[in-house]
């Protein structure tokens, strides 16, 4: 029975960046746990892809092509996860960016506005319009992709990782804010996982053999390695489970 309540039937996720990394293996899951599923992310074509395997599965998905950093895409894909379903249960805020690589003193204004644009501030307006739904539901669970580089500085990553740790307080705050109308709001923060994101740091010897110094599992994770974790906090069998943030990081922050 308590299998039960890991089940998602007829329940409407919306995961942003669903076309490719963490963001599709969450979305598979979550369609295996019998949800019905929106996905959005910059490229149509990927997006399809994905929503195609999912209805080859029999499951549900509209795949709309949404910048999460443009407020006007963001209300016109909400608008149509409504027309289509008429609710939103679970929001994933997974869409990131990392433009710029290399030491903080030389980034530009332009990559600082880029990467707070799609990192923070899009899942910051995405959960404000997901929460206003749900609060009219009863209720809904809120799950940020945020990382452990929100906990510790990573050089040459320095704006994605002020962004990070920018999501993890904002899920701590809409936490306290929403509990009373029965909106969970929690975190994931992966470590290094095998996504078009990290490619650099693991295909290049050095740098992949450094971080494997910090990790007592000593590899990296792969996307689908995080999806348990999402399929937890997105299902009745967190229900007592908001404000937190949960690590997927083989050992790496113990």
């Amino acid at each position: 029975m308590y299998a039960d309540k890991f089940r998602l039937d007829g329940k409407v996720a919306v995961v942003t960046g669903g076309s490719r990394g963490i963001g599709k293996a969450i979305a598979i899951g979550l369609a295996e746990q019998g949800a019905r599923l929106a996905l959005a992310s910059r490229k149509q074509e990927a997006l399809d892809g994905v929503a195609e395997e999912i209805r080859k599965t029999g499951g549900e998905c509209l795949a709309m092509a949404c910048h999460v950093g443009k407020p006007d895409q963001i209300k016109i894909f909400i608008d149509k996860v409504v027309e289509t379903y008429g609710s939103v249960d679970i929001l994933v805020n997974n869409a990131a960016t990392n433009p710029y690589f290399g030491p903080i003193i030389d980034a530009s204004e332009e990559a600082w506005n880029k990467t707070l644009d799609v990192n923070l501030k899009g899942p910051f307006l995405m959960t404000q319009a997901a929460a206003r739904i749900m609060m009219q539901k009863g209720g809904g669970s809120i799950i940020n992709v945020s990382s452990v580089g929100a906990f510790k500085a990573n050089p040459m990553q320095g704006i994605y990782g002020v962004t990070k740790a920018g999501m993890v307080n904002m899920t701590k705050t809409f936490a306290q804010e929403l509990a009373l109308v029965n909106i969970r709001v929690n975190a994931i923060c992966p470590g290094l996982t095998n996504t078009k994101f990290s490619e650099v740091l693991i295909e290049t010897k050095e740098i992949y053999d450094f971080a494997l110094q910090k990790i007592p599992v000593k590899r990296h994770a792969e996307p689908s390695e995080i999806v348990g974790a999402a399929l937890f906090l997105a299902s009745d069998a967190a229900s007592y489970v908001t404000g937190s943030c949960i690590t997927v990081d083989g050992g790496m922050m113990t």
